[in-house]
């Protein structure tokens, strides 16, 4: 055969016929037999996905535990990270430009309570604004109620997964257990799923079932190891779990975490599967470059964990969807805002017996240490979230303020009335029985407990904090018993 191709009938030259054999076929049957050919061949080749590139690269980027962290909190300078950091990597830097698979491995959102979901809502369209492909839903998010992550899926400008958790009532995932993109020509499967250990099952949201991930993965890989070029597994888990997951499986390709203690220091092959993780609260960003050299054969050729450092300018667009969250939640009316709520917490039949009453009723007794305050930044803390809009953010109202989130502390229609800044009763207490008592109040017999740098730490912490150093610290607030009040000259 010459010329074009078999489906020429013009260069088609059969062999002679043999002896007793049949009629040969005439120009029409053989015209007719080669469409029919190419007809089947069409067809079978439109069931087939097309071949990808034989050494296309692939770019992955990935984040976890970025626990609320739309923007710095702003309290001390020099802080790392924040979504407004990390749009600008992503569009900016140097060998981070580029579009890749882009991921959330788990713990996005900060809690539970309703302001969280509001921000979390934020979160998931500064993801879609960054071009994220999928969110995989870690601890955090479990804890949320069924009812609330039904609306957010179908709210969610970004995919949430996860194949293994699941509706209690029938047993099955809410989610889609894995996403399809595509990438450089390259079919491209993420698969979600989270640890049910840790202490998760004490704290799993209402109308929730953790499986095990070890029984979902059996079930949703074969299927999508199928549908795929290359498989990522967003495993939220420890460091140890990752490596058993890549030993178990061997269809995952790519397997990033994780609940995990710290960042990967290099990234590891288990197995046949490359495993490499990040944490950190909004500080990295994950990246793994690797070339794809057929099914179930990856060669990394670049990883790292970028900082996102405070020298790195921060979004506008993600700043104005922090500014919009803040804004919201002024206008809502939140749980925390509530009374009755409040006493809900309070320990079945023990009843709070001292109140808040404000630093105005330790002056005059403790002139020394209120001067000591007056000139410290505690003095005016509520005054920093008035200046950057977020006085009425309960994530940020607690530590700038007097017993937020008590029966008896501030609440946010309180404005800058009363209760505000960080003041005596910040670190020692609740002081209503301790005034009562220098009052003359014989029925009351009230001591203070001793105070250390774990008071301190409730709110000097993290990227809340420079790191916290007793030493350097307290000089800046030191002060303690009133010295004795001169005699009277007689």
């Amino acid at each position: 055969m010459r010329g074009k191709g078999v489906f020429d009938k013009t260069t088609f030259s059969p062999a002679p016929p043999l002896p007793c054999s049949p009629v040969p076929p005439s120009n029409f049957q053989l015209l007719a037999s080669n469409f029919f050919l190419l007809a089947l061949l069409l067809f079978v080749s439109g069931c087939r996905p097309p071949a990808p590139p034989p050494a296309a690269e692939l770019l992955v980027q990935f984040t976890c535990d970025t626990r609320g962290r739309l923007v710095p909190c702003g309290c001390f300078s020099g802080q790392y990270g924040g979504l407004t950091r990390l749009m600008t990597v992503l569009r900016e830097l140097p060998g981070a430009g580029a579009s890749g698979v882009r991921v959330d491995v788990g713990d996005a959102i900060g809690g539970v309570e309703d302001y969280h979901v509001m921000e979390y809502r934020r979160i998931l369209q500064a993801y879609a604004l960054m071009d994220y492909d999928a969110v995989n839903l870690g601890h955090r998010e479990a804890r949320l109620p069924l009812s609330v992550l039904r609306n957010l899926k179908a709210t969610s400008p970004v995919p949430l997964i996860s194949a293994n958790l699941l509706d209690k009532t029938t047993g099955k995932p809410f989610l889609d257990p894995y996403r399809l993109v595509q990438h450089n020509g390259l079919k491209v499967a993420v698969v979600g799923v989270l640890d049910p250990r840790g202490g998760l099952g004490e704290q799993l949201g209402a109308g929730l079932a953790v499986e095990r991930m070890e029984s979902a993965l059996a079930r949703v890989l074969p299927e999508v190891r199928a549908r795929a070029d290359v498989v990522i597994l967003l495993a939220f888990t420890d460091e140890d779990t990752l490596a058993a997951l890549a030993r178990d499986f061997y269809e995952a390709d790519i397997i990033l975490g994780g609940k995990v203690r710290q960042p990967a220091q290099k990234l590891e092959k288990a197995n046949r599967s490359l495993v490499y993780f990040t944490t950190n609260e909004a500080r990295t960003l994950g990246l793994l470059r690797a070339r794809f050299e057929g099914r179930g054969r990856l060669t990394p050729l670049e990883n790292d964990i970028l900082f996102l450092k405070d020298t790195i300018p921060e979004d506008a667009q993600i700043i104005a969807l922090a500014k919009a969250y803040r804004q919201e939640a002024r206008q809502a009316r939140l749980d925390v805002d509530s009374p009755e709520r409040l006493q809900e917490n309070l320990v079945p039949g023990v009843k709070s017996v001292s109140a808040y009453v404000g630093s105005e009723a330790c002056l005059e007794c403790h002139p020394t240490s209120a001067a000591t305050w007056q000139k410290s930044a505690h003095s005016h803390a509520f005054r920093t979230l008035v200046n950057v809009g977020a006085d009425a953010d309960p994530k940020c109202i607690e530590c700038h303020t007097v017993g937020f989130g008590t029966a008896t502390g501030y609440r946010r229609m309180f404005g800058s009335v009363k209760l505000v800044d960080v003041g005596c009763e910040s670190c020692h207490g609740p002081g209503s029985l301790h005034v009562r008592q220098h009052k003359g109040d014989k029925t009351v017999a009230f001591k203070f407990r001793p105070l250390g740098a774990g008071d301190c730490q409730k709110c000097h912490y993290g990227e809340f904090s420079r790191p916290f150093d007793w030493d350097q610290f307290w000089p800046a607030v030191a002060h303690g018993k009133e010295p004795p009040k001169p005699k009277p000259v007689l």
